[in-house]
């Protein structure tokens, strides 16, 4: 699969999601098999780049290429000048966001909001699209509701002005993340286009992901939530898709370790106090399903150190790998 001139090493992308998909969490997926990788959403007023949050979003250090990037706003002057700053930066992709569905985001006619106002979408992609030298890519939903899916109009103006793929979340914005995604939306739009289409929505298993592929016949699929406290989910449908059943869930040990790494590069990234912090919820994703998850959510909530939050995991999961038939309640 190509996007511009970037070849993906395969069609398994990491969906953007603000507060996940930060650059510790893009590089484990990238070296868990996701083939690429977009940074959480970025406004596009650069009077707010100067916080501490914005500084860590645009940080791209050691990340394979290619970087993609993220933008969100609803002026086409400032949405073109963000891009301009972040290709400037490094920036190798540049993604529009017209799929979010959150209020903060749509409040501000971002997101998918601007699926509203098509005049509008055509003047954010035309000026984004005309300021960088880059493959400009969109994310977007369906439509705005179940009466009004006008997806299909919308890629084919994206695909007239230049974008050079699209990502497509199998949901309206009135939708949220309500009930089931659907998928015959996104197979009209795809038999509709040229350009690389991703789907995207509700993949959450290896039978999930060929069933949509075979469904809408897309050319790559975006995974979002499923890769939460579950990076290796992309090595799984990779597995799969080239035919290979035998795919190992990683053991307790292996979970354990690659849940350990990823915190260490979290207090390395935000710094310890920051780092601990924001170490919970992955913690919380990880341990999800798992024997006495609740007494592991527990202690690691009171630990304010690295080291705590570090030996507590370990001590938990060491627990788990001992006795994973046993309530571990007093393993953490």
């Amino acid at each position: 699969m190509q996007i511009g001139r970037y070849k993906l090493v395969n069609n398994l992308a990491l969906a953007p999601m603000a507060g996940v998909t930060d650059l510790p969490f893009r590089l484990l997926c990238r070296r868990m098999g996701a083939g690429i990788a977009a940074g959480e959403m970025l406004t596009c007023d650069v009077r707010l780049w100067h916080t501490e949050k914005s500084r860590r979003r645009m940080d791209h250090s050691g990340e394979p290429e290619p970087r993609v990037v993220q933008i969100a706003g609803g002026d086409p002057e400032m949405m073109a000048e963000a891009a301009q700053r972040n290709v400037d930066a490094g920036a190798q992709i540049i993604d529009i966001n017209m799929g979010c569905p959150a209020k903060k985001v749509c409040n501000k006619a971002a997101g998918s909001a601007l699926m509203r106002d098509e005049p509008l979408v055509r003047s954010i992609l035309e000026a984004v699209v005309k300021a960088v030298n880059v493959p400009v890519t969109l994310k977007m939903r369906t439509g705005w509701n179940p009466e009004n899916r006008n997806g299909l109009a919308i890629a084919r103006m994206a695909e007239a002005i230049g974008v050079q793929a699209l990502a497509i979340h199998g949901r309206t914005r009135a939708c949220m993340y309500q009930g089931s995604a659907e998928y015959e939306t996104i197979r009209t739009i795809k038999q509709s286009v040229s350009i690389p289409i991703f789907a995207n929505g509700d993949i959450d298993s290896a039978a999930k992901a060929k069933h949509v592929l075979e469904q809408t016949g897309v050319d790559g699929l975006m995974i979002g939530r499923s890769a939460q406290g579950r990076p290796w989910i992309f090595s799984e449908i990779q597995a799969a898709l080239n035919g290979n059943e035998s795919f190992v869930t990683p053991s307790i040990e292996e979970v354990r370790d690659i849940m350990l790494a990823h915190l260490r590069d979290l207090h390395a990234f935000y710094g310890e106090e920051a780092g601990v912090r924001v170490a919970r919820k992955h913690i919380d994703w990880y341990a999800k399903s798992r024997a006495s998850a609740p007494a592991l959510r527990q202690a690691v909530m009171q630990a304010t150190d690295a080291t705590t939050q570090l030996d507590r995991v370990q001590a938990y999961f060491n627990a788990l790998a001992e006795a994973p038939e046993q309530s571990l309640s007093s393993a953490a």
